[in-house]
């Protein structure tokens, strides 16, 4: 049985403004999270590492090493969800930041009880994401079709036209999730987390490439699989 203090969970912030930090600290905590602190961006980056928290709460101005950074870094291997704290108001910082992965912004001035709120209802997100992954993850045991083409999770086998195909692992289970589940849009970054469980493997060309890869060995049955724009991949509602 779990500890009750393990479920407990945890946000990180980063902030050099002491003053703020205590009170942003107090009311995070009054909220019953569990919380780190630290003060510029290495301390974060090594917190980071060391307690794998559930939420980062970063600050764009730090010492030794900016949010910007910061973020860039934790993104190279951790999708945990990241609020940015800033004084710039401007549209350019914004998209910025959230180009570089941050998954909520929040402008200086703010509301505690706004950034609660954000903390909050990114963890919801996180949670939602982390059951959907799941599911997908999960082996089904019925057979798969789309027209002559035959996906079995018992024998690891895909047939088109009756005639078996060479498909490697990561292909096998892309055509899988895309063929659970027509006509939903699938993120490569979804896709990367799915496929192999978040680790970087060349970024997006790597989604690509294995999605070349199948539409080629599934010939004219290839086209079902349709790229979305701006987004990913998804196999095409009949």
């Amino acid at each position: 049985m779990s500890n009750a203090v393990e479920d407990i969970e945890t946000v990180l912030l980063v902030e050099d403004e002491a003053d703020l930090a205590q009170v942003v600290l107090r009311e995070l905590a009054a909220a019953g999270y569990r919380t780190y602190h630290a003060i510029d961006g290495i301390k974060a980056l090594e917190m980071h590492e060391r307690y794998q928290p559930d939420v980062v709460v970063l600050d764009w101005m730090l010492p030794r090493l900016n949010g910007l950074e910061v973020l860039r870094r934790l993104r190279q291997k951790s999708a945990t969800p990241v609020l940015m704290l800033t004084a710039r108001g401007e549209e350019t910082d914004r998209v910025l930041g959230l180009e570089l992965g941050a998954d909520d912004y929040l402008t200086k001035p703010f509301s505690l009880r706004e950034l609660v709120a954000r903390v909050r209802a990114l963890l919801r997100r996180s949670e939602l994401i982390r059951k959907t992954l799941k599911a997908d993850r999960q082996q089904v045991s019925e057979k798969l079709r789309i027209k002559t083409l035959e996906l079995d999770p018992q024998t690891h086998q895909v047939t088109l036209d009756g005639v078996l195909l060479d498909l490697s692992p990561t292909e096998f289970e892309l055509l899988q999730l895309l063929m659970r589940s027509p006509g939903r849009a699938f993120s490569r970054s979804y896709l990367i987390e799915t496929l192999w469980s978040g680790t970087y493997v060349g970024g997006d060309r790597s989604v690509d490439n294995v999605v070349l890869r199948l539409r080629k060995k599934l010939g004219a049955v290839g086209s079902v699989i349709e790229t979305v724009w701006g987004i990913g991949y998804r196999l095409r509602s009949e």
